[in-house]
C-alpha cells in the first residue's frame, strides 16, 4: 500500500470515529435503554471471546443495561463482522475488532462484503494480546529447531489449524512458513475454540493460536508451546521462545482486540461507550482477568485505535502482495 492510499485510509476511519451529526442514533441522554449486543465474531473458548467476556459484565454496569456477548464465528470473522458493519447505527449493535476482521482476512480476500477501514466507528483498543505456535506432545518434534526439521523433512505431510482463512494465525503460520521454508496444510477453523479442541485431541498436531485461549491448554501439558509472537518473553511461559530469538522478527507479531460500532455512531454514544469501557478496564478484576492471559491492558482513544487499524491493514496488505497470499 502507497503513503497516498495509507493516508487516504486514515482520514475515512478518523471520519468514521467523529461519525456524522446526522447519523441515526439514539438520544446520547437517554442511552441505552434497552440492552447492548456485542457480535464476538469467532465461537466460544476463543481469545476474542475470552477478552470480551472479562470485560462485559463491567462496561455493562456503567451503562446501566446488559452487555449480550453473541457470538457469530465463520469465514475467518468476516460473518460476525459484516454483521456488526450493517447494523443501524444507534448504539445497541457493536463488535469485537480483531486484527483478523480489520487487517489479515481483508488483506487477502477483496471479496469481503465490508470495508474495514470504512464501514465501522472504532471505539477502543481494549488489549494487545501474544501470538503462540503450538503442537500436541504426542507431535515428533517438540521444540523450534526439532519442529522445523521434522517439517522440511516431511513437505506437505503435516497440517495445522486455526481459528479460520485469513485469521492472524493464518497469516502469520503463512508468513513463518515462507520465512522457514516450510511447506504445511492449513486447516481453518470457525474460531479458536473448535481449532484447539482438535489441537488438544490430536486431529490436527499443529495450532497457530492467540496466547490467552491456548495457555490453558499449554499449562496443563495438552499442548507444547514452541514458539511466541510477544515483545520479549513471557512471564508465563519464561522458557519459550520469541520469534524474534529465532530470528523470524517478522512473525512476532501480537493481535488486538477492540470495540468498534456500525459507521455513522453518534460522538456522544461513541463517548459514552469509550466512557463505559475505560471504567470497566480500571476494574483491578478485569485488568487481573486480562493480564492473566499474558496481555496487555490498553484502553485508547477512538482515534488513537482508528489509526491502529489502519496501520494494521496497510502492513498485511502489505505482506499478502509480497508472499502471494490470497484466500482459499
Amino acid at each position: 500500500m502507497n503513503h497516498f492510499t495509507s493516508r487516504r485510509s486514515l482520514c475515512a476511519l478518523l471520519l468514521a470515529a467523529g461519525a456524522a451529526p446526522g447519523a441515526m442514533a439514539a438520544d446520547a441522554g437517554a442511552y441505552p435503554t434497552r440492552p447492548v449486543r456485542l457480535i464476538v465474531p469467532f465461537a466460544a473458548g476463543g481469545t476474542t471471546d475470552i477478552v470480551a467476556r472479562a470485560i462485559a459484565p463491567r462496561m455493562a454496569e456503567a451503562l446501566g443495561q446488559p452487555l449480550v456477548v453473541d457470538n457469530k464465528g465463520g469465514g475467518g470473522g468476516a460473518i460476525g463482522a459484516h454483521e456488526a458493519a450493517r447494523a443501524q447505527p444507534d448504539g445497541y449493535t457493536l463488535g469485537v475488532a480483531t486484527v483478523s476482521t480489520t487487517a489479515t482476512n481483508p488483506a487477502i480476500n477483496p471479496r469481503l462484503p465490508y470495508n474495514p477501514l470504512t464501514d465501522f466507528t472504532p471505539i477502543t483498543n481494549i488489549a494487545a494480546t501474544p501470538n503462540v505456535l503450538a503442537v500436541h506432545p504426542g507431535f515428533k518434534a517438540q521444540s523450534f529447531a526439532a519442529f522445523v526439521d521434522e517439517v522440511k523433512k516431511n513437505p506437505g505431510k503435516h497440517a495445522y489449524g486455526t481459528a479460520g482463512t485469513g485469521s492472524i494465525g493464518h497469516m502469520l503460520m503463512e508468513l513463518m512458513s515462507s520465512r522457514s521454508g516450510l511447506s504445511l496444510t492449513h486447516v481453518p477453523y470457525r474460531g479458536s475454540g473448535p481449532a484447539l479442541n482438535d489441537a488438544v485431541a490430536g486431529q490436527v498436531p499443529i495450532v497457530f493460536d492467540n496466547l490467552p485461549s491456548a495457555l490453558p491448554f499449554i499449562k496443563a501439558g495438552r499442548l507444547t508451546a514452541l514458539a511466541v509472537a510477544a515483545p520479549e518473553r513471557l512471564a508465563q511461559l519464561p522458557q519459550v521462545p520469541t520469534f524474534k530469538e529465532l530470528g523470524l522478527e517478522p512473525v512476532n507479531r501480537s493481535a488486538f482486540y477492540g470495540i468498534y460500532g456500525p459507521k455513522g455512531l453518534s460522538p456522544e454514544i461513541v463517548a459514552r461507550l469509550h466512557a463505559a469501557a475505560q471504567r470497566a478496564l480500571a476494574s483491578p478484576e478485569v485488568r487481573r482477568q486480562i493480564e492473566d492471559t499474558g496481555s496487555r491492558v490498553i484502553g485508547n482513544r477512538p482515534e488513537e485505535f482508528a489509526r491502529e487499524i489502519a496501520a494494521e491493514n496497510a502492513l498485511y496488505r502489505k505482506i499478502a502482495t509480497e508472499r502471494r497470499i490470497v484466500a482459499d
